[in-house]
């Protein structure tokens, strides 16, 4: 009897600990949900155009900018993963700074900012075949969260090949719908 009443104590005490460790791990696991990717829809509306032109020039901008941070972390990711000892939270930074503006691109292209309104290395052809566009878009959404997921493994087994992935659906797009950078610019 005396037995069954330790080992009721012993359970009891451990049950209560634990309790107190899931409480304590509560923001923990709730960042944890709020950074499962949410599924890339696959047939998002068309945003609309732009009211007028001062609007249009500020959403182009407003995407070169998205872009060259992207172009950034990019470049910060590549260089940490040639390294023997890569830093990963270099890499989980960037890889969400890439995620985070991924998530946007789709919202970066209606009609009425192409280069017709004013400078851009967007090409024309964005806006003729939207359907492609907008796929290899998604493409490069999927592929960031992906990259995201394999940033915070911390394997970098499993980032170099997400990271290839993810450059194949960047350069997929640039080599239809972007301008090559011209000497001035």
């Amino acid at each position: 009897m005396r037995k069954s009443v330790l080992i009721a104590a012993a359970t009891i005490s451990l049950l209560s600990a634990c309790r107190e460790q899931v409480g304590d791990n509560e923001p923990q696991v709730a960042a944890a949900n709020e950074a499962a990717p949410a599924p890339v829809a696959e047939n998002a509306p068309t945003p609309p155009p732009p009211a007028t032109k001062e609007e249009a020039l500020k959403l182009m901008h407003d995407r070169h900018e998205g872009m060259e941070k992207i172009g950034k972390a990019t470049k910060a990711i590549g260089a940490e993963i040639k390294k023997e000892d890569p830093n990963f939270g270099t890499i989980r930074t960037n890889a969400d700074i890439i995620n985070d503006l991924a998530a946007k691109s789709e919202h970066w292209f209606p009609a009425g900012t192409g280069p017709d309104i004013g400078k851009t290395r967007a090409k024309a052809e964005i806006w003729q075949k939207p359907e492609d566009f907008a796929a290899k878009d998604r493409d490069f959404r999927q592929a960031a969260q992906a990259f995201t997921g394999s940033a915070n493994s911390a394997d970098v087994n499993s980032i170099k090949p997400a990271f290839a992935v993810l450059g194949k659906t960047c350069k997929a797009c640039h080599d239809s719908y972007r301008t090559e950078k011209k000497e001035h610019d």
